[in-house]
């Protein structure tokens, strides 16, 4: 087990490695959950917001919904179509006919994923702070919220595994999830809160698909309002059911004509 542990650590900084001389990418990935909220907040304009008994700016309530995206996009959509190509590119194929266990490889890459998710939302806290005037949480908020973030990260790079097993070629891997997770994105309140007088069929979706339980239980958490466990709850089954799927349809081989 420790020499598991070693061989993944090991690998996932090669992927890091890797990553960071991707310029372009590092850059937009860190980017874009930025952009959104400079975007939001400007649109939106930064007033306060009650909520319950809590009144927060809208720049505050936006941080902890980019914090959400940012991690469904670097868990789920990212890693979905990074390991789609690199399996269409021969390269799982060939990991397996390597001494490296193939489990330590696909742990290398959610490990990555996983701490690029968490190091985009300290980046967009930060920004929201420095720039916004955005309230952080702290004590027993901030321990729910990394709870709420650990448990979504887990369970979105779940998803993106099993995703993959349902990705025919490299030419659909980003039409394909993308068509997936930005109308989950829209329909979940990550970017247009989603309220009691939203039409029904757009709240069913938010109940049954985990975005919404992942927005509401890092927004909760974030903001200090009423916590709700049931939502993370809820996000942790889609992540057990999507691993048994990835564990079920997984292939290793390429799937190109």
């Amino acid at each position: 087990m420790a020499r598991l542990a070693r061989l993944t650590l090991a690998q996932a900084r090669y992927v890091n490695k890797a990553f960071w001389r991707n310029p372009s990418r590092a850059f937009f990935t860190f980017a874009f959950p930025l952009m959104f909220l400079v975007i939001f907040t400007a649109l939106v304009g930064n007033f306060s917001v009650s909520l319950g008994s809590k009144v927060v700016t809208s720049a505050t309530y936006y941080v902890a919904s980019m914090g959400a995206y940012a991690v469904i996009n670097a868990c789920w959509n990212s890693l979905a179509i990074a390991v789609a190509f690199q399996r269409e590119e021969g390269l799982l194929k060939r990991v397996r006919g390597t001494p490296m266990p193939s489990s330590v490889f696909l742990l290398s890459r959610v490990l990555h994923s996983v701490a690029v998710g968490v190091g985009l939302v300290a980046v967009t806290a930060v920004f929201g702070r420095a720039f916004y005037a955005a309230t952080l949480p702290t004590g027993l908020t901030l321990a729910r919220f990394v709870v709420a973030l650990i448990v979504a990260a887990a369970a979105f790079c779940a998803l993106g595994l099993a995703t993959v097993a349902f990705l025919p070629n490299t030419d659909s891997a980003i039409v394909t999830t993308n068509a997936i997770v930005l109308p989950l994105l829209f329909l979940s309140g990550v970017f247009i809160p989603v309220t009691a007088k939203s039409p029904q069929w757009i709240q069913w979706v938010g109940r049954v698909f985990p975005v919404r339980h992942c927005v509401n239980a890092m927004q909760s958490a974030f903001l200090g309002t009423p916590f709700n466990w049931d939502d993370v709850g809820v996000v942790a089954l889609w992540g057990v059911a999507a691993l048994v799927v990835a564990l079920r349809f997984f292939t290793w081989e390429p799937r190109r004509a």
